[in-house]
């Protein structure tokens, strides 16, 4: 652990692992402060009264509430939220929304803004938590009001619960606004206590929540639960981010304690009710009302608490805990492990660690083949008259833009030096009179969803389609400012203020080339180096996206 991990966050704190998790940590790791989040106040305000009175000297916060959520709404059950068309209208902005506003509002964000921790311990079950929307029943539901003369009203609410229960679009959001707030603060460590979704099991796990083995809705966990750790796995390798793990539990998780206690669903009671003998007839009620059964108070029995995972039975427990079955493994033994990945131990249990150790990484003889490959390009240009430079599927737009700009730029100037010796009205004339003689590049240009922004600025020259701004309508309006922003995401700009960032560009590039010449050997080429005094086009957006848009690989 880095001296300077005062403070720790530990989402999913009160709960079955995040509990012993904050207590080993309190006890190995001596931070300053430690913030438990969990979903119920509760819950927290209980486990704090303990914690509080084992480690007088560290100071404990809580915090309580939907982390998935925008702060207004971290209160509120979802059953609140979908029942009501703003909420919903809500709900949608946020997932589908503009990510900059989301991230304002996001209760998540909040958090780690006003604790600012070193340390992210997430003990969520993040995977259940989104996956357990149950979008299949939505979607038949949806299915079977489309075919009917439902109404409108209810048609309408159904959809909207379709569109934002969606688990994968949930799952992105969350894991990006996370590693943007982790970012501003500076947190040094995200831990993920993830899971397999089985316990560990394969597809022939008996256990499920439907009568389907294995049920859609275990497997919609599992496959969240990978999905997260691939988004882990990309987080791991942004630059300038949190340094990112991830343990995975392959078995039951348990145990809270083993007690007669009073049995709950969704948080409430579970009633002992009375029997009632009938004949079967065509129609066989479900779900009749409960007020019409006899109550004999809340049902108890003999089980083991095993927290969020839920209260078993003995036969249950018995059952799934029985050798070659899911079996467990206890809170304890995975709090310690938590604690020697923070303290910078190699347990071998990070699972962010042990996919880039199995990796499949680029080779030198991928590296010579590239050179064959680009050779034989360039022949075949020269051969046909046509220009190589970009399709547009690869993407973004931008990437497609910034290739041409600098083939126009390498087809009038050749070089960096004389780009940067001409004035910038000059060279933006010079290219759009090229153009229009050119009828076979600009017709490509054009042709793959790129317009020509003229150099005044007031005319493009396009075709019958422009892929930015993307929008799922056929026309756009157009306000001010929307010129520069879609010119610098999809559109030639031959404006002389897009021509002189290209001579900023040209001169930071040349400036690094001079490191070449000094005495530092392989020291002296850095990511900031452009090797070519010829305007390559692939190096060059290369050199922007790595040294502009913090777009390199670290691992």
């Amino acid at each position: 652990m880095s001296s300077f991990d005062k403070t720790i966050l530990v989402l999913g704190g009160a709960g079955l692992v995040g509990s012993q998790i904050v207590r080993e940590s309190a006890r190995a790791l001596r931070p300053e402060k430690i913030v438990v989040a969990s979903l119920f106040e509760t819950e927290v305000t209980s486990f704090l009264a303990e914690v509080e009175q084992e480690f007088p000297e560290i100071q404990f916060e809580g915090a309580w509430g939907n982390v998935f959520v925008r702060e207004a709404f971290q209160h509120a059950s979802r059953q609140e939220l979908l029942g009501d068309t703003a909420h919903r209208d809500a709900l949608y902005e946020d997932l589908f929304g503009d990510l900059d506003a989301t991230y304002e509002r996001a209760a998540l964000v909040q958090l780690i803004q006003h604790h600012r921790p070193h340390v992210i311990v997430d003990c969520i079950n993040t995977a259940t938590a989104l996956s357990y929307q149950d979008t299949t029943s939505i979607s038949k539901k949806t299915n079977d009001l489309l075919g009917s003369d439902a109404d409108v009203g209810h048609l309408q609410q159904t959809v909207s619960t379709l569109l934002i229960s969606q688990a994968t679009a949930q799952l992105i959001r969350h894991t990006r606004l996370l590693h943007q707030a982790m970012t501003e603060v500076g947190t040094r460590l995200y831990l993920k206590v993830g899971t397999t979704g089985t316990g560990g099991m394969g597809l022939n796990i008996p256990y499920t929540h439907s009568e389907d083995k294995p049920s859609v809705q275990l497997m919609t966990k599992t496959a969240m639960a990978f999905a997260h750790t691939g988004l882990l796995f990309l987080m791991a390798r942004t630059p300038d981010g949190p340094l990112v793990k991830e343990v995975k539990p392959a078995g039951m998780i348990g145990y809270r304690q083993v007690a007669n206690q009073t049995v709950k669903r969704h948080g409430r009671p579970q009633i002992r009710f009375e029997s009632q003998q009938e004949a079967l007839r065509e129609v066989l009620v479900l779900n009749a009302p409960t007020d019409a059964y006899k109550q004999h108070g809340a049902l108890q029995m003999a089980g083991v608490d095993t927290g969020e995972n839920g209260f078993f039975a003995r036969g249950e427990f018995e059952t799934i805990t029985y050798i070659d079955q899911m079996e467990f493994v206890t809170p304890e033994e995975i709090a310690e492990q938590v604690v020697l990945e923070i303290k910078g131990s190699n347990t071998g249990y990070d699972v962010i660690a042990g996919m880039d150790s199995n990796l499949i990484n680029p080779s030198y003889r991928a590296g010579v083949l590239r050179h064959t490959a680009l050779e034989k390009l360039a022949r075949i240009e020269a051969e046909t008259g046509s220009h190589s430079v970009a399709l547009g599927q690869l993407g973004p737009p931008e990437l497609s833009k910034l290739l041409y700009e600098a083939h126009l730029l390498k087809l009038n100037y050749e070089t960096l030096q004389d780009v940067c010796a001409a004035a910038p009205e000059a060279i933006a004339e010079q290219l759009h009179r090229f153009l229009q003689d050119e009828a076979r590049l600009r017709t490509l240009i054009i042709s793959i969803g790129l317009p020509i922004l003229t150099p005044d600025g007031n005319e493009i020259i396009r075709g019958p389609q422009i892929n930015i701004p993307e929008s799922i309508y056929a026309e756009v309006p157009l306000a001010q400012g929307d010129v520069d922003r879609w010119a610098r995401k999809g559109w030639v700009d031959l404006r002389p203020s897009n021509i002189a960032s290209w001579q900023a560009r040209f001169e930071r590039m040349q400036s690094a080339q001079h490191r070449l010449h000094t005495r530092r050997g392989t020291a002296s080429v850095t990511r900031e180096t452009y090797l070519h005094k010829t305007i390559e086009i692939g190096a060059v957006v290369a050199w922007i996206f790595a040294n502009e848009e913090g777009g390199y690989r670290i691992k």
